[in-house]
């Protein structure tokens, strides 16, 4: 195995006291950050890079800190930017009216339970996903190179500073946009032109303007780009205008209509495209994750004089494992037996659903881990779609209760209803915080990997960072709920509807749960997807059997069905970037021949990627100022937009801006690797660098 940046022999300080407590001061700062962007606008952001880039300034004033310590604070740090994604599903449980509150000691094991077990589900994914595959992980490549080119032990072309200027590079020009953009509302984040279809329909042609998923999508590669571009066309240029003309009004579709078919039709297609497709990658891992598991199992239950692998390929022991998962079926025994026992059932009853609870948590949080493991790893944590997992697990988990709820006639009463429905959404929050987690902690591992991190290691800051965030989560949504509320859950009578915190994913997966419960569910748009998902299957081994370069990726495609199309758009533009700029470097390598041509490519490929890393780092480190400054200023009494400094009326011309704020930035990226002046002492030492990794 390769190990790309630390020596074998190099032993550095890694889980560090100090590390740990800036780890949890981060966690709970970002987690709070989070659940507010993520119940406004139903979006939150990795918060890997950011948290690199903290622990890196802080940890600077300390002379033995070192890449290692800073990976584990990052890597603990980002269970924030994941757990809070459990504000998709537990804000239901107050639409329904079953909960006036978030009881903390339910929330905290809920979340805590949820993300040790994602902790635990990715040990044995580890091997198949990170270490034994070619996922780009763009995320966990920005975050190591973040790393590398930052820590004063990252060798000679980190010390030279030049993979530092093209990260900085890249965060000064994504941070003023998103500071602009964001914060200062005088530039645009996406623009839509619609377009009449038919005699009724319309359609969209959409631009987003995100420069950190312009920076994600020249990671990603050109396969998912245009596997994601399948799908919005699928979407935009298929079922909208066909649904649009068949259930349109006589006067014609107009844009919201437009966007109300696809949230309420079209994103279930999306949603039943993207369950098949992760069923199916789950099947295609079974082999390799047995192969990772006899490994990882062997290297657990030796001793440390008799284990035969590097620190770098070891896991955490299976006593610890054991003795974790214990304490969180206990958690979870705990949590589910105080929310069923709240209600007027028999005890029989109230140990069924408490034990059927936790075996559901347990079998679709694997499957999910893997899943959500394996899209992170193909597109970044940011732009996975966990929601659409989470409709998936609402569905299963409502169908379980509705069966058990059936046979113990728990129908008979409205108050039945309700708890049933509660129950399911209870069920399915455990799962999101499964693969909320699992979707950042292989994307931590391949950092760690980069680095020379030691796996183990990385695991126990995961749980760590599980258990902070965990602690973070329950005030920050009372404070929120107590001072905006929900849409369909006011705590006061007297409080605007119109300025609730919306909660998306929230509501949408609530009226699934209702809709299921109350008979009222259509599941034909949900099977459309799976046909749509088995279509995209089919047509990727087909290329794979005929072509050796060219693959379609059938999850990518449903999520390029199920996500919103101006976050797609940036994501498609930059792998577009990223392939037509390899080709170009290709052929400028061929023409000037030599022995050291190849690494003129590897130069100017790796100023890309860090220039692309640079962009995330931007917009994230804004996104936590802003959101920070939010918070901040709605606590004290402010308003949700402290720093807007323009009214509605300058939306056209900030949309304009933001395009072309969007061509500069995509521009100079392309710029700086074409530009890129070869230098010949840098590419023997990566020359050196291979023949010694040989």
């Amino acid at each position: 195995m390769k190990h790309d940046f630390m020596s074998h022999d190099l032993h550095l300080p890694e889980l560090t006291l100090r590390g740990m407590l800036l780890g949890a001061l981060i966690t709970l700062i970002f987690t709070a950050s989070n659940v507010y962007l993520g119940l406004k606008v139903g979006l939150t952001f990795s918060s890997s890079i950011p948290a690199a880039i903290i622990s890196m300034a802080i940890l600077r004033f300390f002379k033995d800190s070192n890449v290692l310590e800073n990976n584990m604070v990052q890597t603990q740090a980002s269970a924030a930017g994941t757990l809070s994604a459990i504000i998709f599903i537990l804000p239901g449980l107050l639409m329904l009216g079953y909960w006036q509150g978030f009881p903390f000691w339910q929330t905290f094991l809920i979340c805590a339970c949820g993300g040790s077990l994602g902790v635990l589900f990715t040990i044995p994914l580890r091997r198949a996903m990170v270490v034994n595959s070619d996922l780009p992980y763009p995320e966990g490549r920005a975050a190591a190179e973040i790393l590398k080119v930052g820590s004063h032990n990252g060798g000679e072309v980190a010390k030279s500073g030049s993979g530092m200027a093209d990260i900085v590079s890249g965060g000064a020009v994504a941070g003023i946009i998103s500071l602009c953009a964001n914060g200062f509302k005088v530039l645009g984040d996406s623009m839509s032109f619609w377009l009449p279809v038919g005699s009724k329909g319309i359609t969209q042609i959409p631009l987003g303007f995100s420069t950190a998923l312009l920076g994600a999508g020249y990671l990603i590669g050109i396969a998912s780009g245009i596997a994601i571009l399948v799908g919005v066309l699928i979407a935009w240029a298929g079922f909208v205008p066909y649904l649009t003309n068949v259930f349109a009004p006589d006067g014609g579709a107009t844009a919201k209509f437009a966007m109300g078919i696809w949230k309420s039709k079209v994103r279930f297609i999306g949603a039943g495209a993207i369950g098949i497709a992760a069923i199916w990658t789950l099947i295609t891992l079974i082999k390799p994750i047995i192969e990772g598991m006899k490994i990882s199992v062997k290297s657990m239950n030796s001793s440390s004089s008799e284990r035969e692998l590097h620190r770098m390929d070891t896991d955490m022991s299976t006593k610890s494992v054991l003795i974790v998962f214990a304490i969180i079926l206990i958690g979870l025994v705990i949590t589910f037996w105080d929310f069923v026992s709240a209600v007027p059932i028999s005890a029989g009853l109230m140990w069924t659903l408490v034990v059927v609870g936790v075996i559901v948590a347990l079998l679709i949080g694997f499957f999910v881990a893997a899943a959500c493991g394996y899209m992170a790893g193909l597109i970044g944590t940011s732009a996975s779609p966990i929601s659409g997992i989470g409709i998936l697990a609402t569905i299963i988990s409502s169908l379980v209760v509705y069966f058990i709820a059936s046979e113990n006639n728990l129908f008979a009463t409205e108050a039945g209803v309700q708890f049933a429905t509660a129950m399911a959404i209870f069920m399915t929050s455990v799962v999101i915080a499964i693969a909320s987690i699992s979707n950042d902690n292989l994307q931590d591992l391949k950092t760690g990997q980069l680095v020379g991190a030691t796996p183990w290691r990385q695991q126990i800051a995961l749980l760590l960072g599980s258990v902070a965030g965990a602690i973070a989560i329950a005030p920050v949504l009372n404070l929120l709920y107590q001072a905006y509320g929900f849409t369909g859950a006011l705590p006061r009578a007297e409080m605007d509807p119109n300025a609730a915190l919306s909660a998306p994913q929230a509501t949408l997966m609530t009226t699934i749960a209702q809709g299921i419960f109350n008979a009222s569910m259509d599941w034909n748009y949900i099977l459309i997807g799976v046909g749509v998902g088995v279509v995209a299957i089919i047509v990727n081994l087909i290329l794979k059997s005929t072509t050796a370069s060219l693959t379609l990726p059938p999850l990518a495609v449903g999520m390029g069905i199920y996500l919103p199309p101006t976050l797609e758009v940036p994501l498609i533009i930059g792998s577009f970037l990223s392939y037509f700029v390899g080709r170009y470097l290709i052929a400028r390598a061929k023409m000037r021949a030599g022995e050291l041509a190849e690494y003129d490519v590897e130069q100017s490929n790796r100023r890309g990627v860090l220039f692309a890393s640079g962009l995330i780092v931007g917009e994230s480190l804004i996104g936590v100022i802003i959101a920070v400054i939010i918070v901040l200023s709605v606590t004290t009494g402010g308003g949700e937009s402290p720093l807007e400094l323009v009214g509605p009326e300058f939306e056209s011309t900030a949309g304009w801006l933001g395009l072309l704020a969007f061509i500069f930035s995509a521009f100079y990226l392309v710029r700086r690797v074409v530009t890129h002046k070869f230098d010949k002492a840098e590419a023997l030492a990566m020359k050196a660098e291979q023949e010694q990794a040989k």
